[in-house]
């Protein structure tokens, strides 16, 4: 029996650490958390979770003790979550009973009906999906070990304080912290918090004794690796008593106390800490002064003013009240909080040529990749079209060789017939001619012999039997002149066996011929062949 109630205790508690994993799965997955980078106080360098890609991680990211960009206060996110989901059930529910009371009356709806009983519900659902809760960025660089944190009231101090707490909390239990990406924070041992109204009538505390307890016990339990959180600290008593204490205080926790001390306070002397210490570092909420009303974002390096009086004004206090109390506060507060107005919008401007830098940066980026991958088509493109062009040319000669080629062959095919055709006329007309009638080549290896010239030739050739015997008649009785001059190059000579003129073009007296050209034709002749005017 004993064995079976441990069996049954042992699933019970698989089952409840199933239940948590889901749960914790479930409420990431719900809000759309991100996985922390979680390393240890003693090695910066050292991780506890996987280190996302390098890439994706700048080097200044990894100068920051907590980096938490965009972060949210989860019961923030919650609330806003919950009233947009039952802004929309509302909605549903209008337009439902619309429908209904349209069916009930047989669709004879009045114009601008659905108008006026829906449009209010939309306007709540549009205005809750327009009033998100603002994130905030939480930059603490690792030199920094206590954080003083100014602004005026009902400005996010509070709420930036328990946002860091909360997503330590949420890193050490498992969950999903709810920023963007990058996400890192240390591995503190304690979280230790001083939140609110500590005054309890049984033990005779009142509000500034309380605190002051609860900040002794603080410091008397934190350790080197403790993250501490102090809201409003040196608040509830004389404000030169409370200020002095609270810096005394806070110097303890940045010699020999927590990892990390964050503190919020009204007390303008908390900002000088900065500029005799070098563990602190201020920072503020941002009050829109136009609007009178708070932005909610942090601005890091600039000690933050209270703005009780123009809080004052806006809220409705008569104006002789408001008008006395700035005249009470002095000139000199009223400069140095014009000085810090100043550094504030100077911190302002900066971050917004820092964040239109980086746009322009990325813009830059996307633009030299585009040109680079454009680079990369383009050379591509023109190698093809070269190989392209390269293949054309060669297919284009080798067509243009293929033509050149065949008509090459056929004309030597004519000339051949031709010459064969001449020869056999010639010794038709003259058998001693055809001996001496040979084509000489034009140019370098080519014979010139037009298909026009052939059939003149042939023509020409080609006489009447009558005529045919008459001037072979003539020719056998004519005598044989004995030349004692040879010809020079350039005479005109008649040609006995065309019996046409020609010129000479070139002199062999060894070989007793001469190179007459007749027409577009050159022919080797002997001597006795021509007859000199």
């Amino acid at each position: 029996m004993q064995v079976d109630l441990d069996e049954i205790e042992k699933m019970l508690n698989g089952i409840i650490q199933l239940d948590v994993v889901n749960a914790r799965a479930t409420y990431s997955l719900s809000f759309g958390g991100t996985s922390p980078n979680i390393f240890l106080p003693q090695d910066m360098k050292r991780s506890l979770t996987h280190e996302p890609v390098t890439s994706k991680v700048s080097s200044s990211e990894r100068e920051w003790t907590i980096y938490l960009p965009k972060a949210y206060h989860p019961l923030l996110l919650q609330q806003h979550k919950q009233k947009t989901q039952q802004a929309w059930k509302d909605l549903e529910s209008a337009n439902t009973e619309l429908r209904r009371r349209k069916l009930f009356r047989g669709n004879t709806t009045r114009k601008g009906e659905k108008d006026t009983n829906l449009s209010p519900t939309e306007m709540q659902v549009s205005a809750l999906e327009l009033a998100h809760p603002v994130p905030i960025d939480i930059f603490i660089a690792r030199k920094t070990r206590v954080l003083v944190i100014t602004g005026p009231n009902t400005g996010g101090k509070t709420i930036c304080l328990k946002t860091v707490g909360l997503a330590v909390m949420m890193a050490k239990s498992g969950l999903h912290i709810l920023s963007s990406e990058y996400a890192k924070v240390p591995w503190f041992d304690s979280v230790f918090a001083d939140i609110g109204d500590e005054q309890s009538l049984s033990q005779s505390l009142s509000t500034f004794s309380g605190h002051l307890k609860q900040i002794g016990n603080i410091l008397s339990q934190s350790t080197s690796q403790s993250l501490v959180l102090l809201d409003e600290i040196g608040a509830g008593t004389n404000p030169l008593e409370g200020t002095a204490l609270g810096m005394s205080l806070l110097e303890a926790f940045a010699e020999s106390g927590s990892l990390l001390t964050i503190a919020t306070t009204h007390h303008g002397e908390f900002k000088t800490l900065k500029y005799s210490n070098d563990f602190f570092e201020n920072a503020c909420m941002e009050f829109d002064e136009v609007k009178l009303k708070p932005t909610y974002k942090i601005l890091w390096g600039v000690p933050g003013r209270s703005s009780a009086i123009n809080i004052a004004e806006r809220l409705g206090l008569p104006g002789i009240v408001v008008q006395n109390a700035r005249q009470l506060y002095g000139a000199a507060s009223a400069e140095i909080n014009e000085v810090i107005i100043e550094m504030e919008r100077f911190k302002t401007q900066f971050l917004e040529h820092v964040h239109e830098a980086r746009h322009f940066l990325m813009l830059s980026r996307n633009l030299h990749k585009n040109l680079l991958r454009t680079r990369r088509k383009i050379l591509e493109h023109c190698a093809s079209q070269r190989f392209r062009k390269v293949q054309k040319i060669s297919d284009a000669a080798a067509i243009a060789r293929s033509l050149v080629h065949k008509s090459a062959q056929q004309l030597r095919t004519s000339a051949s017939q031709a010459r064969s055709l001449v020869h056999k006329r010639a010794q038709q007309l003259h058998p001693s001619a055809s001996q001496s009638l040979h084509c000489t080549k034009v140019g370098k290896n080519q014979h010139v012999l037009t298909s026009n010239f052939q059939q003149t030739t042939v023509d020409k050739v080609e006489l009447p039997a009558t005529a045919s015997s008459s001037v072979v008649k003539d020719i056998k009785q004519s005598p044989r002149v004995k030349r004692t001059e040879l010809p020079k190059v350039g005479d005109l000579v008649h040609v006995s066996s065309f019996g046409k003129k020609g010129t000479v073009i070139k002199v062999e007296p060894s070989k007793e011929e001469i190179v007459v050209q007749v027409g577009n034709m050159k022919w080797i002749m002997k001597f006795t062949d021509i007859v000199t005017y």
